[in-house]
């Protein structure tokens, strides 16, 4: 699969500094270089002593900084060039120590020199022991950083290098480092500015007893990546989700939910909105009464009778609402056969303004798969997209939400 190329002709400095997360700015490295980006290096003397200025210099194709005192690079102010030829500058990882010359206004060494004479956006990845990140003295740094305008990926909460310590201060992972220079390298126009989004994504649960369930093979895949392109146009996105195993979408409101009922609610509270999504696998039923004990088999083996209800139809209740209805609410109809009659149905039924259909048939592979087959159907027609990515689809779908907004607004 190709990566996407969103960092093409972006510059970036990366300073990396001491610490045992340092390897992992080699990562970093690899994956900004895929995506088009040029970077180029400041080392501190102690990230010396974690990874090489060689190993950084063969992944970058440049030169490696990392002496304040350089002949060669000093000769014409290398420090105020290093600061001013980059459209960001990424400190990853950042230790306790750097961070606190950040915050003093230090410059003692190229780094430091670097990151005082700054003009350009700053994205600090912070990694260090919990200890150190909960100390008080680091938690003011922190706070007259933000006052500076420097923004902060991380840290994130787990296991340490140091045998049985945990807690926050691991450093951000490199795809979460990416996401976040994407996003503030974004210059892309936000049409979607000013509208809230409330959707649905990911399947539903619906307890037969504390050990099985009903539920259905929907990924969440499609939803959050709706919801990822919305956000990227400007939207103020709420995605309630059901149980997923993939990561929340950036920039997007995230309510978890498990069950029909919880997810009815969920919508309820973020309601009202400007834009309705129902992208979710919502059971149709559900257990009359959940049993407290696990259901046993009888002596004859004779399987149990479970007395199922409807659940709430979430599309429905908003579609045909008259007061506080989105301004446009479009449902998914996850169908195995006559995709486009059903969904045509389901258009009038369910008060949608947009139907997109999608062939879920075991031949398609859509449920856990990166591809999907979708129609959209409105009251202007029928139109069949191609098979593609289920990124592609959120993007021609937001597009498609774009085209109707500024029709709206001519």
């Amino acid at each position: 699969m190709s990566i996407e190329q969103t960092l093409t002709n972006r510059r970036i400095s990366l300073i990396i500094s001491g610490g045992i997360a340092a390897y992992k700015s080699l990562d970093l490295i690899r994956r900004l270089r895929e995506r088009g980006a040029s970077v180029r290096c400041i080392l501190t003397n102690a990230a010396k002593e974690f990874v090489t200025p060689t190993v950084v210099g063969a992944l970058t194709a440049d030169t490696v900084f990392d002496d304040l005192w350089d002949r060669n690079s000093e000769h014409d102010v290398g420090h105020i060039r290093l600061a001013r030829e980059a459209d960001l500058i990424v400190v990853a990882p950042a230790t306790a120590d750097l961070m606190s010359k950040m915050a003093n206004g230090l410059a003692n060494d190229l780094a430091s020199t670097v990151l005082l004479a700054a003009k350009i956006p700053v994205l600090v990845a912070p990694a260090m022991n919990p200890a150190m990140w909960d100390h008080p003295a680091t938690q003011r740094n922190v706070e007259v950083l933000e006052q500076d305008g420097i923004s902060f990926i991380g840290p994130n909460a787990g296991e340490m290098a140091e045998s049985g310590e945990a807690g926050p201060g691991r450093m951000a992972e490199p795809m979460e480092i990416v996401r976040a220079i994407e996003d503030h390298l974004d210059d892309a126009p936000k049409p979607l500015a000013g509208l809230k989004v409330v959707m649905t994504s990911g399947p539903t649960r619906e307890d037969i007893d504390p050990v099985r369930y009903i539920s259905n093979h929907s990924s969440g895949k499609q939803g959050h990546a709706i919801a990822t392109e919305l956000a990227r146009a400007g939207a103020d996105v709420i995605l309630v989700s059901g149980p997923v195993n993939i990561p929340d979408p950036r920039d997007v409101t995230v309510v978890n939910v498990i069950s029909a009922l919880d997810m009815q609610a969920a919508v309820e509270r973020a309601l009202p909105a400007d834009i309705a999504i129902f992208v979710a696998a919502v059971a149709d039923w559900r257990m009359d009464k959940e049993a407290n004990e696990k259901i046993k088999k009888d002596a004859n083996g004779t399987p149990p009778a479970l007395k199922m209800v409807v659940n709430p139809d979430i599309l429905k209740s908003v579609g045909t609402r008259i007061k506080n209805r989105p301004a446009l609410v479009i449902g998914f109809a996850a169908e195995t056969q006559n995709v486009s009659q059903h969904g045509r149905e389901k258009l009038t039924k369910k008060g949608a303004d947009w139907i997109v259909a999608n062939d879920v048939s075991v031949k398609n592979m859509v449920f856990g798969g990166d591809d999907n087959s979708v129609t959209l159907i409105s009251n202007a027609g029928i139109d069949p997209w191609p098979k593609m990515s289920k990124k592609e689809v959120a993007e021609r779908l937001v597009a498609k939400i774009v085209e109707r907004f500024e029709m709206v607004s001519v």
